[in-house]
């Protein structure tokens, strides 16, 4: 892996760090804990010579400085490796100033009013699944909760047919799960593009009060109003279709994996439903999934590190949550912890746009749970897989309660 091709003439060597983003051997299924661990010894920024060699960075602040920059980091591509014609997605492929009209348009659909107008919606569906299982003694929490409530939610959202959801859910797993298969990744890409289209089309002809709607309506002109093209539409439909189906399913199975081994956290909230909000804020700062890559367009020096133009770098956003320079004991799960500023959805012009319904979910599942199952373990012995790169996942998390082995 660490071959002169990979390591170019500007990285010094002593910044140099080997790491596999897919597939480091030292990352198991408590991927978050393993991934410090791995990466405790290495430079704040360091380069690997793995996929292409890339950049990585894992303080806060020097993620911060890199997502605040988009004058020398840019997010017109954020595939590693580097991939022929990368997908696109609108607004996270734009720079600002070009990103800021879409977000315009995006915001009042994800802001706390409208996330409040949906909470019981979100309750509904939070207590139909949950209920679903609690008499069952035992479940596969990703397959039966966490890959069905979030994705639910946002199917519901943008109108989209619910029968449908194990078909979309498979394609976004997929789509992260191949991300240096730059084949396979556009055969996908094209895939799920398609199968907007046709929402976009149905919601033309029949138009509701769900996003899709909103979308195709929206004025994202600057001064003289206009609406979206579909081909905007579908790269701003993309980007929430990935992030809808796959990053609170994600967050919330690393939760529920730690908080399984943690018999008085459960206690303290089945007996507090208040504690809830606490519980999602620490989840959301201690089980980060998404990392997030930049091209580097403009030779930049910073924190004594020579980036330059055609490097990539990928911004380790779950290890910035947990900086030991910014939290004490960060990989504690302290719902006491004081509230301080994490970088978990990344920050500036970039912060991600569904961090306030994401935190509403979590916080109504694990309400919603403890009251149905307010004492449960992780199955002995059970495999759980897992997935790492951009967006990291856990795959299976058997767990039980009551007297179920």
């Amino acid at each position: 892996m660490n071959t002169p091709d990979h390591i170019p003439p500007h990285v010094p060597r002593h910044l140099v760090f080997e790491f596999d983003i897919y597939a480091d051997p030292r990352i198991d299924c408590a991927v978050q804990d393993s991934y410090a661990a791995a990466i405790e010894t290495a430079p704040d920024i360091f380069w690997t010579p793995a996929n292409g060699g890339h950049w990585m960075v894992r303080r806060m602040d020097a993620i911060a400085a890199i997502a605040t920059d988009p004058e020398h980091f840019s997010v017109r591509e954020m595939q590693i490796p580097r991939v022929p014609n990368p997908p696109f997605f609108i607004p996270l492929s734009l720079d600002p100033p070009h990103n800021l009209p879409y977000r315009r348009a995006m915001a009042p659909m994800f802001g706390p009013v409208a996330i409040k107008a949906i909470e019981p919606r979100l309750r509904y569906w939070a207590e139909s699944i949950v209920a679903g299982v609690a008499d069952k003694g035992a479940c596969d929490f990703m397959a039966d909760v966490a890959k069905v409530y979030p994705v639910t939610v946002f199917m519901e959202l943008m109108g989209m047919d619910l029968s449908r959801l194990h078909e979309f859910r498979h394609l976004a797993e997929r789509f992260f799960e191949v991300q240096n298969d730059a084949e396979e990744l556009g055969q996908l890409s094209a895939t799920i593009l398609g199968l907007l289209k046709g929402l976009i089309d149905e919601k033309r002809t029949s138009p509701d009060d769900k996003l899709m709607s909103h979308f195709i309506q929206a004025d994202v002109g600057e001064g003289t109003p206009r609406t979206m093209s579909d081909d905007e539409i579908l790269a701003m439909s993309f980007v929430l279709f990935l992030g809808g189906m796959d990053t609170v399913t994600n967050v919330t199975g690393f939760a529920y994996q730690q908080l399984a081994q943690m018999p008085e956290l459960q206690a303290r909230l089945a007996a507090d439903p208040s504690l809830s909000g606490a519980f999602a804020d620490e989840a959301v700062r201690a089980f980060g999934v998404v990392n997030a890559p930049r091209l580097v367009v403009k030779d930049k020096d910073l924190l004594g590190v020579p980036f330059r133009a055609g490097d990539m770098v990928l911004n380790l956003l779950p290890m910035g949550s947990r900086d030991d320079r910014k939290f004490t004991l960060p990989g504690l799960v302290d719902i006491d912890r004081k509230r301080a500023a994490h970088i978990t959805f990344s920050t500036g012009p970039h912060l991600c746009i569904g961090h306030v319904p994401g935190r509403a979910e979590i916080r109504i599942l694990i309400e919603t749970w403890v009251r149905h199952i307010p004492a449960f373990r992780i199955v002995p012995g059970a495999v759980r897989p897992f997935r790492t790169g951009t967006v990291m996942a856990l795959e299976a998390l058997p767990l039980a309660w009551g007297t179920a082995k």
